[in-house]
């Protein structure tokens, strides 16, 4: 069937992580993206390491947030090349930049002026920490945005200092609040005929990932999260809630009565301890479980304790999880190739239309590898 986005054209002018996630999800469900980049160098991501791995010249994170895009090489200092991107804007559907605040609009393509080119331009933009304000001029990086967020002193332990979590979360979430803000926008506009601006920064997206612990804060007296002393996994979850280890490996237990985990484990002394005591006497308890779990193998625990509902699971690190049956039926693995011949390997888009997860084979672009046919098709 056809793809959701099919016949939309994306424009990303965004470096980085978050709005180049936001234009491959929208290729994901089908619309075309051109990212557009500078000459020569590109996106600044290409030279962006997690490791020290390079593929055919462009590092792991570029090739995986830019698949299934062509590259536009603009220089926009250029008065001829600003002026084609300009007559590109006129055609396209949508448009996502992540300047820092005021660059674009010195540009001429700020949302008034992309708006006047085209009206029916749904316009998207992604900042660090909003377009105003005293924290609008720093970098919009996702340990910065974590650190500023609170949401570092949710991690490790109690009489730990602040610990960020080891992925970009920041990053990542603000790429999916600007691509569900987007697709809003497009069906608006398809009820008015109007685009629109569509805004949010790393920050608000870290501010609503904890919107759950947050409402918790503002209404018992603002009282700070008090992270556990043991097998800390939620500030505000009670007793046995952690990771655990056992004498092959760990095992997550979530909420659950005490008294049902004391009956099946068995483990009589979690007897003595009441709802309450769960939170008050939170390590005290998960000191006893995790001497319990240490005794017996991981399979052993799942077999006893699944049977009697008790929510428990196997705590898997990447090999193990790829070969695990249960992922290889979700089918996210795929291999693209880009036009030199550089092979990928890399994950497919999460979410299912129809029935069908959307499969592309071309990866990232090489900077400028599709601009004379774009501008041969748009007369740029």
């Amino acid at each position: 069937m056809t793809a959701p986005l099919e016949g939309l054209l994306v424009l990303d002018l965004a470096q980085f992580l978050s709005g180049p996630s936001a234009a491959l999800r929208l290729g994901d469900l089908g619309a075309r993206v051109i990212k557009v980049e500078r000459p020569g160098s590109g996106d600044i991501c290409r030279t962006l390491y997690l490791t020290d791995t390079d593929v055919g010249g462009d590092s792991t994170l570029f090739h995986a947030i830019n698949r299934n895009k062509e590259s536009l090489a603009v220089d926009l200092k250029s008065a001829d090349d600003l002026a084609a991107l300009k007559r590109l804007v006129a055609r396209a559907d949508v448009l996502i930049q992540n300047f820092r605040p005021g660059v674009i609009d010195r540009l001429g393509l700020g949302y008034e002026a992309a708006r006047a080119l085209n009206p029916r331009l749904v316009y998207a933009g992604v900042s660090g920490y909003g377009e105003s304000g005293p924290w609008a001029d720093m970098p919009g990086q996702d340990l910065l945005a974590q650190s500023l967020s609170g949401v570092t002193w949710l991690n490790g332990h109690e009489g730990e200092g602040p610990v960020p979590l080891g992925l970009s979360i920041a990053d990542m979430l603000a790429g999916h609040v600007l691509t569900e803000g987007i697709l809003a926008a497009l069906v608006r506009r398809g009820i008015t005929g109007e685009g629109g601006l569509v805004q949010t920064s790393l920050l608000e997206a870290l501010i609503d990932l904890q919107f759950e612990l947050l409402t918790t804060h503002l209404n018992d007296g603002n009282r700070p999260p008090a992270r556990a002393d043991f097998r800390n996994a939620n500030a505000y979850l009670a007793a046995p809630y952690g990771i655990y280890p056992t004498r092959d490996g760990y095992l997550a237990l979530a909420m659950m009565p005490l008294g049902q985990l004391a009956a099946t484990l068995p483990l009589p002394a979690l007897e003595a301890y009441g709802a309450e005591d769960a939170f008050t006497k939170r390590d005290e308890i998960k000191r006893l479980i995790a001497v319990e779990l240490s005794q017996q193998d991981t399979a052993h625990w799942l077999d006893r304790l699944r049977p009697a509902d008790v929510w428990c699971a196997e705590v898997l690190d990447w090999p193990r999880l790829l070969q695990s049956q249960a992922f290889g039926r979700l089918d996210m693995l795929q291999t693209v190739q880009r036009g030199d011949g550089t092979p990928v390997r890399t994950t497919r888009a999460p979410v299912r239309i129809d029935g069908s997860r959307a499969l592309s084979a071309r990866g990232a672009p090489r900077v400028g590898e599709h601009s004379a046919a774009i501008r041969a098709e748009f007369g740029l």
